[in-house]
């Protein structure tokens, strides 16, 4: 046989992925499914109703707020349609809740609350860990300038997590608002329009701090980075000076720190009580706020995102979450250039070890934060929005390393698989199949050619509890025709077991047994019954 390159018998395509994706098999999607129903249950609980929007949009309707520039569609999958128009694949889930909302504005209820889940690109560059598509679960409230809907987010991501199984201490919700960047950026004469396209690289450059540290950071700030690969990222090209003061923004809480421990070490000296972890949070609190006024005093800008910051505490506060799973943290920006407002990352505190084994803190597995302008992009007037993102995968992989149970049990059972001895009896052993679906029992039809033993073996592949067989000799009974029932965990158990053991007899009689025809959905319900909950 002759291929496409013309060799006989040499394959016509390499069966391969491009690089950046990545294929699932049952058992994750499975787990995936579960923890998805966990977190819709919570949003549901905070009164988030669920909506839908297509993988594709116009392509200015998305915008171009993503921080990798440097790629082909700066970092979208775009393509010309039919008409001339661009289309692109959605990057976020909150641009097309954007587009959504604007065209359907007058028909929905403000604020409007809701939850999606669902997958989106990247046009950027692969690496361990960063994938071109993945699923992302957001949560937004459109249409509300409080900061209590930004709080809720807070609130809501924490409980979120507890319900997955991270407890209490091995995560941190922390919260930051971009006006206080701002005001920095404004005090090293980064305001204006036409400091737009530095003021993005900056962001991009603090955005990085969790993965690169204080020199891969500040090498971005100034003149650029080289990877490990060999890639040259060019930086911001600010000056000394600059870079200090934007630095100074991850030294506020190493102060607040000292705060603390002065505290504490004041409260033993006068053999104080131990402090409540609410109070302490309130020291921290007061000790990262006095950085954060420092550094953006003389900034209108900042000083209201100051004042934004105190207010947002006060709601956290009177909620009880002061207790180390809500924490202002002035080094948060997030990348995406529409934050208008407050801003907040969901933070894994807990250590797993890494490629070459050495203990790493896990990280970021989402964020959001307010985008007062992006639904306004459609209707010429700012509409106040504030939302948050769960990276799927990210969160999959946290709870696999932690063992939670919401993604630790395996894939599901497959179908009791009907055998086919004969294919002349091929309607008699459909007619088996449909009564076991009749009766709500998952089922199907073996469909290949081999025969008994290479069918039991695709049986057990497909995670089967038992099998359904019938030959000549069942169909031929003397008493009327018969199916054989075959327990398929029970016969791998007894396969490997010794004959001399007590109760082998007994056990391989339920291991394999026959019943009439008539009888087949007891028979099978009667070994499915030993594994219920399995």
């Amino acid at each position: 046989m002759l291929m496409s390159n013309g060799k006989a018998g040499a394959p016509a395509i390499h069966a391969r992925l491009p690089r950046g994706f990545a294929d699932r098999k049952r058992s994750e999607i499975a787990a995936t499914q579960r923890m998805l129903a966990q977190i819709q249950e919570v949003y549901e609980l905070y009164g988030f109703e669920p909506v839908e929007t297509p993988v594709i949009e116009f392509t200015e309707a998305l915008g171009k707020f993503l921080p990798d520039q440097e790629r082909p569609n700066e970092g979208v999958f775009s393509f010309r349609d039919d008409d001339e128009s661009w289309l692109s694949l959605r990057y976020d889930l909150t641009a097309p809740l954007a587009r959504y909302v604007a065209e359907h504005f007058d028909k929905l209820p403000k604020p409007y609350r809701s939850y999606r889940a669902g997958l989106v690109f990247r046009n950027e560059k692969p690496g361990p860990g960063r994938f071109r598509q993945f699923m992302q679960f957001d949560a937004d409230t459109v249409g509300s300038a409080s900061l209590a809907a930004d709080a809720e987010l807070c609130m809501m991501a924490a409980d979120t997590l507890e319900r997955l199984g991270i407890a209490r201490g091995k995560y941190l919700i922390k919260v930051n608002n971009r006006k206080v960047l701002d005001g920095v950026l404004e005090a090293i004469g980064l305001h204006g329009e036409e400091q737009a396209g530095r003021r993005l690289t900056v962001l991009r450059a603090i955005d990085k701090y969790d993965r690169l540290g204080t020199e891969g950071v500040r090498a971005l700030l100034g003149p650029g980075r080289r990877d490990e690969s060999g890639d040259f990222t060019k930086g911001a090209a600010l000056e000394p000076t600059a870079i200090e003061t934007l630095l100074k923004l991850f030294e506020i809480e190493s102060g607040a720190a000292r705060a603390r421990q002065n505290y504490e070490t004041i409260r033993r000296a006068a053999q104080m009580s131990d402090i409540d972890v609410h109070v302490d949070e309130d020291i921290r609190f007061e000790g990262v706020m006095s950085g954060v006024e420092a550094i953006v005093d003389g900034s209108a800008a900042g000083l209201a995102g100051f004042r934004d910051l105190q207010e947002l505490w006060k709601l956290v506060r009177s909620a009880g979450y002061n207790d180390g799973r809500i924490r202002i943290d002035p080094s948060v920006v997030r990348g995406l250039e529409y934050y208008t407002g407050s801003v907040f990352e969901a933070d894994l505190t807990f250590e797993i070890a890494d490629e070459a084994g050495k203990p790493v803190r896990f990280g970021s597995i989402g964020g959001g934060g307010r985008y007062d302008g992006l639904v306004g992009r459609f209707r010429g007037a700012s509409v106040p929005a504030t939302g948050f993102s769960i990276g799927v995968s990210r969160l999959y992989a946290a709870l696999k390393a932690i063992n939670s149970p919401v993604v630790a049990a395996g894939a599901p059972r497959g179908p009791v698989v009907v055998l086919v001895l004969d294919q002349a009896e091929l309607s008699r052993y459909q007619n088996f199949v449909l009564k076991l679906r009749a009766a709500g029992i998952a089922s199907e039809l073996y469909l290949g050619s081999s025969g008994l033993n290479a069918q039991l073996k695709y049986a057990d592949r497909r995670g089967a509890l038992c099998a359904v067989i019938q030959g000549s000799n069942e169909r031929g009974d003397a008493s009327g025709p018969r199916v054989m029932i075959r327990d398929l965990l029970l016969g791998a158990e007894l396969a490997g077991a010794s004959k001399d053991r007590a109760d082998y007899l007994e056990l391989r009689e339920q291991a394999q047994f026959s019943v009439p025809e008539e009888e087949l959905v007891e028979g099978v319900q009667g070994v499915l019954s030993r594994y219920a909950g399995f």
